[in-house]
């Protein structure tokens, strides 16, 4: 399981590399977005929600996903933002970084953010044939995320080397967070683990429907919806070839 973390981890440490020495390459990542947000969207709906029926019925399981669901808006509402790499905005246009006093608050929301993918990946794993779902949906999701935060952490420190070095270390805390679940989990039986996976699923949905709605904002119906439904499709298309062999 350490590997498959450390591959997430990887992914989105050089997304990271790429936001930062390439100034292009926002544009490309707010394309990546909404294909990720639909992956994410696809496994909520066609691996976390029938998985949960079945240990919870349908009338748990939704109300699992609807707090999921609901925990994130509210901290995206009141809190912090949920996908902080994925949804600043605001420019210092005069500043000499144009986002200068944003990286701290940025790296910590995003190592937190990383934790949560960690021990999220790490206790879909106990689950038979429902951890790939989860590291596939993550996967995809932290690439556009690292290279959002890479751009975003270029533009707020004057160092190019040190805004990598950070990037690298908020995205190390997907570690951290499969290692704090490991510790834990001979504490949680397996109604608890799957109360976890099933709010998991509706934080999914949440940042799923995230990102696609700020391409929607930003580049109109196709740009967002498109590669949004080509997620959504691929995986759909995954559960399928999983389940049948």
């Amino acid at each position: 399981m350490f590997s498959l973390l450390l591959a997430i981890t990887l992914v989105a440490v050089l997304g990271a590399v790429f936001g930062v020495l390439l100034e292009s390459v926002h544009a490309l990542s707010r394309r990546m977005v909404p294909f990720g947000g639909g992956v994410l969207i696809g496994v909520a709906l066609f691996w976390v929600l029938p998985e949960m029926a079945e240990f919870f019925r349908w009338p748990g399981a939704l109300a699992c996903i609807a707090a999921g669901f609901a925990l994130l808006w509210f901290i995206d509402r009141f809190v912090y933002a949920v996908c902080p790499a994925c949804s600043h905005t605001h420019h210092h246009e005069n500043c000499e970084t144009p986002l200068h006093g944003f990286a701290a608050p940025l790296l910590i929301a995003a190592a937190v953010h990383s934790a949560m993918d960690g021990w999220t990946a790490t206790a879909a794993h106990s689950v038979a044939g429902f951890g790939a779902a989860f590291l596939t949906g993550i996967a995809f999701h932290k690439l556009p995320e690292g290279i959002a935060l890479g751009v975003i952490a270029r533009a707020s420190m004057s160092s190019r080397l040190g805004a990598i070095a950070w990037c690298a270390a908020a995205e190390s805390a997907t570690l951290a967070g499969g290692g704090l679940e490991t510790v834990l989990a001979p504490y949680f039986n397996a109604a608890a683990i799957h109360v976890v996976l099933a709010i998991a699923g509706g934080s999914f949905l949440y940042l799923g429907g995230h990102a696609i709605h700020g391409e929607l904002r930003r580049s109109g119906p196709a740009p967002a919806f498109v590669p949004a439904l080509t997620g959504v499709a691929g995986s759909s298309m995954l559960r399928f070839f999983l389940s049948g062999s």
